[in-house]
């Protein structure tokens, strides 16, 4: 298993964040630990300060959109919506496209932060799920017992 697999376990953050009745600093440092690798890369740089001193004000949404444009600069926020006593948020990586074309990736909570941070995490176990070689596939060669045969009766 590779050291991301390892740091990330989706499905545990995921049920922990599904599970909770509201952000928590606590939860909130658990995320940054387990699915954020970036925030620990910059350092003390501007923009990691103000998403602590978000955090330090228990400004959860702002802290969570913060914590989005840091990890994700490739992706955006693509729909925020409120129905039926839940926050719907979608992230995607082409807003431009109809929303019919577009593969967002899509969570929802009661509380707004944490379907912000479901997003996050779901659009990193995708990231972990879908790792690419850096050279083309070759295709494997035919099987050697394998042998075309056309079935259609002319007679």
């Amino acid at each position: 298993m590779t050291a991301i697999l390892r740091r990330l376990d989706p499905p545990s953050l995921r049920q922990q964040l599904r599970a909770a009745p509201g952000m928590t600093r606590p939860l909130m440092f658990d995320v940054i630990d387990k699915a954020c690798r970036r925030v620990h890369s910059l350092g003390q740089s501007e923009r990691t300060s103000r998403l602590m001193r978000l955090i330090d004000a228990e400004g959860w949404a702002d802290a969570a959109l913060a914590l989005l444009e840091l990890e994700l600069p490739m992706w955006q926020v693509r729909r925020i919506a409120y129905d039926e006593g839940e926050w719907h948020c979608a992230l995607s990586r082409q807003r431009e496209l109809p929303e019919w074309l577009d593969a967002a990736v899509e969570a929802h909570h009661a509380d707004l932060a944490l379907a912000l941070l479901s997003a996050l995490v779901e659009v990193r176990a995708l990231a972990v799920d879908a790792t690419r070689p850096s050279v083309p596939s070759v295709r494997p060669l035919p099987d050697p017992l394998y042998e075309p045969l056309a079935c259609d009766n002319f007679g």
